[in-house]
């Protein structure tokens, strides 16, 4: 795995950054991507974008066409969350909700696919979306049920890739802040799930990935 170039989405969040780490210890360079061009240690580049934004997106790809002629691996894990009920939210939350999570997907895929090399494997960090369907959660559930299903999609028509959806359960991460639950004691620690991804692109896995 020397040498190769990966591109992360939301490398800022909590799972995105302890994937920059563990990337980075195995010898790979690194383009970070995040949303507030927080600048990031261990990386060969850090951009700005929006994922929801198509036009952001294109132009971190060309900054990243500019940095690396081709990249290996692709990783999607950027996202958000709100806890409210559908009565009381607005459709500006909701859209923000699924940009993150879900639209932002397309975007990155569509307009890094020309950059990648022809057996780059295909990463998106998901959730177990059917324990998510809590109230308040309406969004968020919707968003990671539609990667999976976008995913699987994306995985037929790019047959000569490996494409694979992380379904952590609870993750200790920033989002417990924006939720009125309690982080369970068993969360696990991003590297946690950085390490786990790494050893699933090892030996091939393709699909869920279930922790």
């Amino acid at each position: 795995m020397n040498e190769r170039t990966a591109i992360v989405w939301g490398a800022a969040g909590g799972i995105g950054r302890a994937l920059v780490d563990r990337l980075a210890d195995e010898g790979w360079r690194v383009i970070a991507v995040t949303h507030s061009g927080e600048a990031m240690d261990r990386v060969a580049l850090s951009v700005e974008a929006d994922a929801g934004n198509a036009f952001d997106v294109e132009r971190a790809v060309v900054a990243a066409s500019q940095e690396a002629g081709e990249v290996d691996l692709f990783i999607y894990a950027a996202g958000d969350i709100t806890a409210e009920p559908v009565a009381a939210m607005s459709p500006q939350a909701w859209r923000r909700i699924l940009d993150a999570n879900l639209t932002g997907a397309f975007n990155a895929v569509h307009s890094t696919l020309p950059l990648l090399t022809p057996t780059a494997p295909l990463v998106f960090i998901g959730a177990v979306s059917e324990r998510m369907r809590l109230p308040g959660l309406s969004a968020y559930a919707a968003a990671k049920a539609g990667l999976e299903a976008f995913a699987e999609a994306l995985r037929k028509e790019e047959r000569k890739r490996k494409v694979m959806v992380v379904r952590p359960g609870a993750v200790a991460t920033d989002f417990w802040d924006k939720v009125p639950f309690t982080m369970p004691s068993s969360a696990l620690a991003p590297a946690k799930v950085a390490e786990s991804v790494l050893a699933a692109l090892m030996v091939g896995h393709q699909g869920a990935l279930d922790l």
